[in-house]
């Protein structure tokens, strides 16, 4: 499995272009995360791409250190939140674009980086993911309606484990289902959850969809996010 390099690089134009004209103002309002601002959201951003590239450049000179050490990620996001809209963009710019040279260097990837994670491709999903969701968080007219199919598929394929046993998801404009077993040759079927991929995709990530996903009895409880997957089968589905 290929790390979607360039599938992370539209992304983040997408939020540079979100955030173009944002202004001080905006920046200190309510994001959708509670009791986060959208600077808490900006500041997790680029202190994420800061904390990915600095593993990967350590790494490419054989030494291993730790994404954030205990403590720092909140620390960074709290003392970085409040910077005005001029700062959070050249740093969420700058970042990112290091980000990509970071791992545009990496001309091994079957050799580990993140000594928390064997694998060195789940960490590019991880991106993939942050930087969707969050500009759905940042309430600043990005829905999910601009994901990709092949972004909701996938996220659909980490985040079933929040689905509770035997409830199915199906897909009403891709021909997907998850969550459904083959008994004696035959599909079993449980709970059904239905909608468009990128509605049960939000909905799942726990944010909202427009369209919510329907099903012939109330919509389930999702279980917690599902830990970091250390695998790149953990990423197909």
């Amino acid at each position: 499995m290929e790390p979607p390099l360039d599938a992370v690089a539209r992304a983040h134009r997408r939020l540079f272009a979100v955030i173009a004209d944002l202004t001080d103002e905006q920046v200190a309002q309510p994001s959708l995360l509670p009791g986060w601002t959208r600077g808490h959201v900006l500041a997790h951003l680029a202190d994420a791409a800061r904390a990915r590239s600095r593993v990967v450049e350590h790494a490419a000179r054989g030494e291993r250190v730790e994404l954030w050490e205990p403590g720092e990620r909140d620390a960074i996001i709290e003392a970085t939140a409040a910077r005005g809209a001029a700062e959070h963009r050249a740093a969420t710019v700058e970042q990112a674009e290091r980000l990509e040279r970071a791992w545009a260097a990496v001309a091994d990837w079957s050799e580990p980086a993140d000594p928390a994670v064997p694998d060195p491709v789940p960490p590019v999903f991880t991106r993939w993911r942050e930087v969707w969701i969050h500009l759905l968080d940042l309430d600043l007219g990005v829905r999910p309606g601009e994901w990709s199919a092949e972004f909701a598929v996938h996220t659909i394929g980490v985040l079933r484990p929040r689905l509770p046993d035997g409830v199915v998801l199906r897909a009403t404009d891709v021909p997907r289902t998850w969550g459904a077993e083959v008994v004696g040759g035959a599909r079993t079927r449980g709970v059904e959850v239905v909608g468009g991929v990128r509605d049960l995709a939000a909905w799942l990530a726990g944010r909202t969809p427009d369209e919510p996903p329907t099903s012939t009895v109330p919509l389930p409880e999702l279980g917690p996010w599902p830990a970091y997957p250390a695998r790149r089968q953990d990423l197909a589905d």
